[in-house]
């Protein structure tokens, strides 16, 4: 009888290691070959990938060559100097080609027709993969940036109402009410960077550092506009974030062998501390937002981004664990509008800065619009934005849509998907 179930637990163990054996070939050389020989009947190949590391190698080689010294004019034409490996391959293997990110292949699409049917009419069938869920996971959670298929609908509803027009849309607000939205956070951070920055160069003749200005701003603004009255919590949360982001950028540049992450390393025991804390922080914010409705203090949760995420979850409550996802949801979401509203908008705001300042006739034409609708010395209220027409014609969308703040756009492919241009691509590919 022993002897019979110890053979019944060798087969058992063997099979498993077999299993084990066979997905982890199938994983890191059957299905990369099959894809490969796929693609390459279709025309579309790429450089040879290594074994594991595929391309990563070779695209970190060429990044770090290009952005070794400094440019020697301001220009637009930065693409080479960014992704040098796009520009080299473009030219070696056509328009089409694939990248190899370790063993996942990654179709690299420059036709803008394609490029508009994949993010228009085919959607639906595209989503975050596992490696940028997992290397956003410490820094921005599985909020709305990282959200597939229904979990995206559903933290959309969440954060619909903090983004209605009413709110956002500058034309449909008056002056009074610029005194009461995000307009008025607006107005008066940056009155007093002006100030200040006014002193400083001004009367002290200081140079400043306009990026970190502008990430300050930014910071201050989105402090205010998200955490309302607790935005000394959100300054320090900025903090945690921001050091967050480095780490967890750095972790992107590196080979990491499966389960690495488990280890406890000086690196990912200082990810986990800073994760904790800013979940801390966020945790106390949001409690003592819940204590206030309960004890009578405000009958919601308040008029800032974070209360009315809170007054769409309390709306919509069903049962204990939809309320404990929900808050993790909420949390995931305000580090992920820390971070989009932030980071995008402060390189935004520098980069036109730095055109301002290389192009003298911009600024004058600028300023004298600005007074003529605004007057000299009073500031431009909400009401007075869709009368100037050179300040966004001039400098802000001419930047933006020359510089983007997303240079590549990564979908995942989830099915099988046949373009109308004679090719198609298998759901494991990333687009």
């Amino acid at each position: 009888m022993l002897l019979i179930l110890l053979k019944s637990l060798l087969v058992i163990f063997m099979t498993l290691i077999l299993r084990v054996l066979y997905d982890t070939i199938s994983c890191y050389w059957l299905t990369p070959r099959r894809i490969k020989k796929i693609m390459a009947r279709q025309g579309v190949t790429g450089p040879k990938p290594r074994p594991l590391t595929g391309n990563i190698l070779e695209i970190s080689a060429m990044v770090s060559q290009s952005v070794s010294k400094d440019c020697d004019s301001i220009h637009h034409d930065i693409v080479a100097r960014l992704l040098p490996h796009y520009v080299t391959w473009s030219k070696q293997y056509g328009k089409r080609f694939i990248v190899w990110n370790g063993t996942d292949p990654r179709l690299c699409l420059t036709e803008t027709e394609l490029i508009k049917e994949l993010l228009m009419k085919h959607n639906g069938v595209t989503g975050r993969s596992w490696l940028q869920q997992e290397g956003s996971k410490n820094f921005i959670g599985r909020g709305l940036l990282m959200a597939n298929g229904q979990d995206w609908h559903h933290q959309r509803h969440l954060a619909a109402p903090a983004f209605t027009g009413e709110r956002l849309k500058p034309q449909g607000m008056s002056t009074t009410s610029c005194k009461k939205g995000y307009a008025r956070h607006m107005v008066e951070c940056t009155s007093r960077l002006v100030e200040r920055l006014r002193k400083e160069v001004g009367e002290e003749g200081h140079e400043v550092e306009i990026g970190e200005e502008m990430h300050q701003l930014t910071a201050d603004i989105i402090s205010r506009t998200e955490f309302g009255s607790s935005f000394e919590k959100g300054k320090e949360l900025y903090n945690h974030l921001t050091l967050l982001q480095r780490l967890c950028a750095q972790a992107t540049r590196h080979l990491c062998l499966p389960g690495s992450r488990f280890l406890p390393s000086k690196y990912n025991t200082e990810i986990k501390s800073l994760k904790k804390e800013v979940e801390r922080l966020l945790i106390e914010i949001i409690q003592s937002r819940r204590d206030s409705a309960e004890m009578g203090r405000s009958s919601t949760h308040g008029n800032d981004l974070l209360g009315l995420l809170l007054n769409e979850m309390d709306s919509h409550k069903n049962n204990i664990n939809d309320n404990n996802n929900n808050l993790h949801l909420i949390m995931d979401e305000c580090k992920t509008f820390f971070f989009a509203g932030h980071e995008t908008t402060a390189l935004l705001l520098t980069w036109t800065m730095m055109l301002l300042a290389d192009n003298p006739s911009w600024q004058e034409n600028v300023r004298n619009e600005i007074r003529d609708v605004c007057g000299c010395n009073r500031l431009p209220s909400v009401d007075q934005l869709s009368k100037l027409t050179l300040v966004p014609e001039t400098s802000i969308p001419h930047e933006s849509s020359v510089d983007s703040s997303f240079p590549i756009v990564r979908r995942l492919l989830r099915y099988d998907l046949r373009f109308s241009s004679p090719i198609s691509c298998l759901r494991s590919v990333l687009a």
